[in-house]
C-alpha cells in the first residue's frame, strides 16, 4: 500500500473535484445542447463529439473515484453514492462541492 501524506491527499481530492465538475458539465452539454441539436436540427455530429468527451470524462471520474477511495480509505457507502452520482445529470456538481469541503477541513 502506498502511503500518502496530507499534501498528496489534497492533490488527489482537488483532481477528483476538477474531474467531477468537468464530467458534470459534459453531461449537461450532452443532454441540453447536443441531444436537442441532433433531434431538432439534424446535427448528429454534436452527440458524437460531446458524447466521446463525456465518455472519456466519465471513465476518468470512475478511475479517480476508485483511486481516491482506496488511498483515503473511504467507506463503501461513499464510493457507491459517488458512483451513482455520475449517472445523474447534476449530481457530479454536488460531489465536487462535498470534495471541496473535505479539502478545506
Amino acid at each position: 500500500m502506498i502511503f500518502m501524506d496530507n499534501q498528496d491527499h489534497i492533490k488527489q481530492l482537488r483532481q477528483f473535484a476538477r474531474i467531477s465538475f468537468a464530467e458534470g458539465v459534459s453531461f449537461m452539454v450532452l443532454l441540453l445542447i447536443a441531444m436537442p441539436l441532433k433531434y431538432m436540427a439534424d446535427m448528429p455530429e454534436m452527440v458524437k463529439y460531446v458524447g466521446w468527451a463525456h465518455g472519456a470524462l466519465f471513465i476518468a471520474y470512475v478511475f479517480q473515484l476508485f483511486y481516491v477511495t482506496s488511498q483515503l480509505k473511504w467507506r463503501f457507502q461513499r464510493l457507491v453514492t459517488y458512483f451513482i452520482a455520475a449517472f445523474l445529470p447534476i449530481a457530479p456538481f454536488f460531489v465536487e462541492r462535498q470534495v471541496k469541503r473535505m479539502i478545506k477541513s
